[in-house]
């Protein structure tokens, strides 16, 4: 006599379902069991839910944590009242350097104060070879009568550095970086603090002082 398949009741169909959601979970590295059929739904108690609620919070906390960082990256209401009384007090700045920088587009003088960096970058450098592939690059892009970028130096020292080309050092560019220094210090640098660029940092700082 063949057996036939035994039914299964609503009681017991329901203590199966019970108990495979209520499952726990799996150990870290172990395959994930199926979720549970009411995953569609959000169902609290499905595995599936419960990564996506997790991942989720992740996310909203390394967006604030971005926005935060963000925030802490303005200068301060006395960072931005130093560099009205000292230029170089400014250009060590990073954050000056970058407003400058911004106003400096403006007037299509940025090529100035990139310069003026690479310079500080170039005195740094000890390896002959670097040294030697910067003061090209420097050339290339600042000096030379054929470069993209335009730079407010005379004829005088214009001739003083295509006479050191042959033997580059990490000085060679001194004078023409104090040259543009100046420039931007006597020419650039009042107009700066009369701008609207940094006049609006300023009142931003102060509010942002008065809301705290």
């Amino acid at each position: 006599m063949t057996s036939q398949p035994r039914s299964v009741s609503g009681v017991e169909m329901r203590k199966r379902q019970a108990a495979h959601i209520e499952a726990p979970p799996q150990a870290p590295g172990q395959p994930r069991p199926n979720t549970c059929c009411l995953c569609w739904c959000g169902c609290c108690k499905c595995l599936w839910n419960e990564d996506r609620l997790e991942r989720s919070e992740r996310q909203t906390c390394t967006k604030m944590d971005s926005i935060e960082a963000t925030e802490e990256q303005y200068p301060s209401l006395e960072e931005v009242l130093s560099w009205a009384r000292s230029f170089e007090m400014m250009l060590r700045s990073l954050e000056g350097r970058e407003v400058f920088q911004e106003f400096l587009r403006s007037e299509y003088s940025e090529d100035n104060l990139l310069f003026w960096l690479a310079c500080e970058e170039l005195k740094k450098e000890t390896n002959p070879t670097v040294v030697e592939e910067k003061a090209r690059i420097i050339y290339e892009d600042y000096v030379s009568i054929l470069s993209p970028k335009e730079v407010s130096l005379d004829s005088r020292v214009r001739e003083g550095i295509n006479l050191t080309l042959a033997e580059p050092s990490n000085l060679m560019y001194e004078e023409a970086q104090f040259q543009i220094y100046t420039l931007m210090h006597r020419d650039s640098f009042p107009r700066f603090l009369n701008s609207t660029v940094y006049r609006d940092l300023l009142a931003n700082r102060r509010r942002a002082c008065l809301d705290t």
